[in-house]
């Protein structure tokens, strides 16, 4: 079987670990760069933790660093959900390893030629690096066999502010020319997330599992998992998990929609939002497939085989 090439644009990051996880443990695709920007805590921190996860892993897969801001104003991290190392502040011992020496938007040009037509590009997190390899290439889309990104809130229930889903709202002017450049995205966003929970009760049991992933993740999740039950009740939610689902299970979603998206990059209080034109009246092209329901089985049965793997 030929397997799926697979490039990961993200911002580890709890969330975003599990998501490598899962797609380190698929069989159909292989994981062939993690580019890395900075989102949830300072690039510093997110190329440490990138490079962590895949020795915990046992993978030598090629990670990249990329922009370590986004591209015109200054954004807050999400420390205060990940830690201040954006792994639950545990001070693991770092990887032995360094990243490689070129630019993760770069990477992103290059491993697109190596992988045209093939290539499935999955965005976990702000989209700054892709935005700025768009810039410098802006043919990168006509290499894309698929793209995924988790990000949004489409009908404006932000967890960042009222309107706005934390990666658009950290770098908005990035998430405008990615939605602008690509003619079609696959949508995981926060709104689909709130609607595929998981239960402590399970999560708790698959963090339980004898294996070097679970006994990490365990460790590394224990601080927003505490957050989250104090905000969100007995479930628990992974929105960069649910998106890799997406990836790399398309046929798990039970319900879509096709429609044009626009980031709003200005607005006293909507700068962030994704506006979704439900009703097409823009008469713009639909440019996002947006995840609506998953099969909750099967997302739950990845995150655990991810979890207890190896």
């Amino acid at each position: 079987m030929t397997r799926i090439p697979l490039l990961i644009d993200t911002d580890p990051g709890v969330d975003d670990a599990l998501a490598i996880l899962m797609a380190l443990n698929a069989p159909g695709h292989e994981v062939v760069g993690l580019t890395i920007a900075a989102g949830n805590v300072g690039l510093q921190h997110t190329v440490a933790n990138a490079l962590k996860l895949c020795e915990v892993a046992g993978s030598d897969v090629p990670v990249y660093a990329g922009c370590a801001a986004p591209l015109l104003h200054p954004a807050r991290d999400a420390a205060y959900v990940h830690g201040r190392d954006g792994f639950g502040d545990v001070g693991y011992t770092p990887a032995q390893r360094q990243p490689g020496n070129e630019h993760a938007a770069l990477a992103i040009l290059r491993l697109s030629h190596e992988y045209a037509g093939r290539l499935l590009l999955v965005a976990l997190g702000p989209l700054t690096n892709l935005a700025l390899a768009l810039k410098l290439d802006p043919t990168l889309p006509s290499r894309i066999a698929r793209c995924v990104v988790m990000g949004g809130a489409v009908t404006a229930h932000g967890n960042i502010t009222p309107a706005a889903e934390f990666n658009i709202a950290f770098d908005p002017e990035a998430a405008h020319i990615v939605f602008s450049a690509f003619p079609r995205i696959d949508l995981g966003d926060w709104e689909a997330t709130m609607a595929h929970g998981l239960l402590d009760t399970d999560v708790d049991r698959w963090l339980g599992a004898e294996s070097p992933r679970a006994r990490f993740y365990e460790a590394i999740s224990r601080q927003t998992r505490a957050w989250s039950g104090e905000r969100r009740g007995n479930r628990w939610y992974s929105a960069d998990g649910l998106a890799m689902a997406f990836a790399l299970a398309p046929e798990g979603a039970l319900e879509t929609a096709e429609r044009p998206l626009a980031v709003e990059t200005e607005g006293r209080h909507a700068r962030g939002a994704s506006i979704v034109d439900w009703r097409r009246e823009s008469g713009q092209a639909d440019n996002v497939r947006i995840l609506l329901r998953y099969d909750q089985a099967r997302f739950e049965a990845l995150v655990e085989a991810a979890l207890a793997a190896g």
